[in-house]
C-alpha cells in the first residue's frame, strides 16, 4: 500500500528543474485577515485570486495549484522553486493582494486605513508530501461547511 502511495505521489506533484537544481516542492500556506475580520465575500474572494495571479505572472516559475478561502482566511498550496525564501514569497502575495484589495473595495480601505494591510502578522506553512491529496481536499472543502469546528484532523484522515 505505501508504494501505491508513493507512486501516486510522484505522478501528480512534477518533478521540475532549473539550471542548478531540480525539486519537487510544494508549499500549503495559510494567513488570516488582521484581526479574523470576515470581508472575504465572494466578490472580494474573485479579486484576491486576481490579484495572486498577477503576482505570479511576475513570478512564472511560481505554480498555484489550488487557492481557496473562508470568511477570514486564505489557503494556497503551490509550488516555489528552493531559490526563493517562502517568508518573501508570502510577504510578497500579502503586500499585492493587500493594496489591490485595498484599493478596489472601499470598506477594506475604510476598515484597514491607507496605509495599513489588511492582512494579520504571520502565516502557517508546511510542506506537502505524501499527505497531498488530503491538503487538496482540506482546502476545496474551505468555505463550504466552515462552521467553528476545529476541522485541523482531517487531514490526518
Amino acid at each position: 500500500m505505501a508504494y501505491h502511495t508513493q507512486v501516486w505521489y510522484a505522478v501528480s506533484m512534477r518533478i521540475r528543474q532549473q539550471n542548478h537544481s531540480v525539486y519537487q516542492i510544494q508549499y500549503h500556506i495559510v494567513w488570516g485577515t488582521k484581526y479574523r475580520r470576515k470581508i472575504l465575500k465572494s466578490y472580494v474572494r474573485k479579486e484576491l485570486i486576481k490579484s495572486l495571479y498577477k503576482v505570479q505572472r511576475k513570478y512564472p516559475d511560481w505554480y498555484f495549484h489550488k487557492i481557496n478561502t473562508g470568511s477570514d482566511h486564505v489557503h494556497i498550496l503551490m509550488e516555489i522553486p528552493p531559490k526563493y525564501k517562502i517568508s518573501e514569497v508570502v510577504q510578497k502575495l500579502k503586500i499585492k493582494s493587500s493594496n489591490d484589495l485595498r484599493n478596489k473595495f472601499k470598506f477594506i480601505k475604510r476598515v484597514y486605513g491607507k496605509r495599513r494591510c489588511m492582512w494579520g502578522v504571520g502565516y502557517f506553512v508546511s510542506t506537502v508530501g505524501l499527505n497531498e491529496k488530503q491538503i487538496r481536499k482540506y482546502i476545496e472543502k474551505q468555505n463550504v461547511d466552515d462552521l467553528g469546528r476545529d476541522v485541523s484532523q482531517e487531514i490526518l484522515k
